[in-house]
């Protein structure tokens, strides 16, 4: 019987959550409060989860009985046909892996990151670069198991955003340098921002980063925020999500965007339909997408007049010495200030593009063989100083800033450019739906996750990433939308002409 099948496949989901959810809480505690000389044990430890959840993902049992949900789809629930698809998909990923690779990749990984996080402290990339190098190979290898006749970056690139290859990523990153670099090459004179990089207390910071949890309406039962080098967010399921931040005394603004970064991803997470909560489709369907989620919050609202406006008072009250005699509008230009700078988690909105395509370059170079690892800072250097036109001064701002490479997160970076241009698209429809931004101008931004649930988030992976996103567009992605967001938005804050 097809529904005893189910039920069989349902205990075994729930069991390979639990281990999922076991190292997930691993990998947050590693990044963020673990003491540094446990990295050893924890990865030995991580190794002997992932063999657990190799040999189940790759079990012929569980196999099988996907094969036979997937036969009978009509009788069966469609979360249910929906999960055995995708599990198929990732199976096909993982069992053509050795297990013994497999689970020596992760123990990699895990003291690649701890070595990443002195490495940066140390401005050292040498100390890094044998871990980047084995975990370069094994990315290397493992695709061409899965996919041995596509080129290698291709099929990294899949991982992340289903069907995207160089090819369009190539398109995409021509018209954004195209459209923007002029925009970019006009701008002269610089607002006063000093008053942003004047003392702020951590203490005080972390006081203001509730309040902007607060106004993104993300429930604390739910969702918690930690302190780490590089800001993530991470979910075990709707029902516990954690976001993290990183303070620096003399940038309020960096840890201010980084909270309302994370919130968006915070904020889709949360919202997925509670009938897929608990299944592997219960989550964000891929990475540009969800990085749409952040940088529409980050940016798009966040970086917004109105919700300047909104916020500007509580952020008074909590630092009234910082910001005495500062207006709601001197600090919405001030966060708006664009300029070419060398952290890419602390760009603005309008050069931000070009640091994902320094990445973008850097990581197609050294999966044709065309890069080697070794020759990463000096061509991280040359490449900003031909694109944003500016000099690094050591690795620790420059090729260590990131840890998406110490995580082996090999076509991640378009992610972000891809995401921030879907949500100038997604704007313009929500324009004509809702009242956008005298909600916004009302620290009301609950019609505006509600309109988000109902287009995107309540599916979590029901449907494909282009599907998906097309119907919340109402009309297939155009990139233009983007670049021509930007520049009417930093036209009219620079008076360009």
């Amino acid at each position: 019987m097809i529904q005893e099948t189910v039920a069989r496949y349902r205990a075994y989901l729930e069991k390979l959550r639990a281990y999922h959810h076991a190292m997930g809480l691993m990998s947050y505690d590693m990044n963020t409060i673990m003491p540094k000389g446990a990295g050893a044990i924890v990865g030995d430890t991580l190794g002997v989860l992932s063999e657990v959840d190799y040999e189940m993902e790759t079990s012929p049992e569980v196999e099988a009985m996907q094969k036979e949900i997937l036969a009978h789809r009509d009788e069966v629930d469609p979360v249910i046909v929906r999960t055995a698809e995708l599990a198929m998909e990732e199976r096909e990923r993982i069992a053509c892996i050795p297990k013994e690779e497999y689970v020596q990749f992760t123990i990699d990984q895990t003291i690649a990151d701890q070595v990443w996080h002195e490495a940066k402290l140390k401005s050292d990339f040498r100390m890094f670069l044998p871990h980047l190098e084995k975990l370069i190979e094994s990315v290397k290898r493992f695709a061409r198991y899965y996919r041995p006749d596509a080129p290698v970056y291709d099929t990294l690139l899949d991982t992340y955003e289903k069907g995207l290859n160089t090819a369009t990523l190539d398109r995409f990153f021509a018209t954004v340098r195209e459209r923007l670099v002029p925009v970019i090459a006009k701008i002269k004179e610089q607002p006063d921002v000093s008053f942003l990089h004047t003392h702020y207390p951590i203490a005080d910071q972390r006081i203001f980063s509730d309040y902007l949890m607060d106004v993104l309406g993300l429930d604390r039962n739910h969702c918690i925020i930690g302190e780490t080098e590089h800001p993530f967010t991470t979910e075990f399921t709707k029902y516990d999500v954690r976001i993290t931040t990183h303070y620096h005394e003399d940038m309020v603004e960096a840890s201010m965007y980084s909270v309302i970064h994370e919130g968006g991803h915070a904020t889709y997470e949360r919202n997925v339909a509670d009938e897929i909560a608990r299944l592997p489709i219960g989550c964000g369907v891929s990475m540009s997408v969800h990085e749409c989620q952040s940088r529409f919050f980050e940016n798009i609202i966040g970086r917004s007049e109105p919700f300047c406006e909104a916020i500007f008072p509580k952020m008074q009250e909590i630092f009234p010495e910082q910001l005495k005699g500062v207006t709601a509008h001197q600090f919405y230009v001030a966060v708006n200030k664009a300029e070419p700078s060398l952290v890419r988690t602390e760009a603005d909105e309008l050069t931000y593009a070009l640091h994902v395509m320094v990445r973008y370059e850097l990581e197609k170079r050294l999966f044709d063989g065309d890069l080697k690892a070794k020759d990463l800072p000096m061509e991280w250097n040359r490449m900003y100083k031909e694109y944003l036109g500016i000099d690094v001064p050591d690795d620790r701002r420059g090729v260590l800033q990131d840890s998406h490479w110490a995580s082996a997160l090999f076509g991640y970076f378009p992610s972000y450019a891809l995401g921030s241009a879907y949500g100038a698209q997604l704007i313009k429809r929500m324009e004509r739906e809702i009242d956008v931004w005298n909600n916004v101008r009302a620290g009301n931004l609950k019609p505006i996750v509600e309109w988000l649930t109902e287009h995107i988030y309540r599916f979590g992976c029901m449907k494909e990433p282009t599907a998906l996103m097309e119907e919340a567009f109402g009309a297939p992605f155009d990139p233009t939308y983007y670049t021509d967001y930007l520049t009417e938005k930093f036209t009219a804050l620079y008076n360009l002409k």
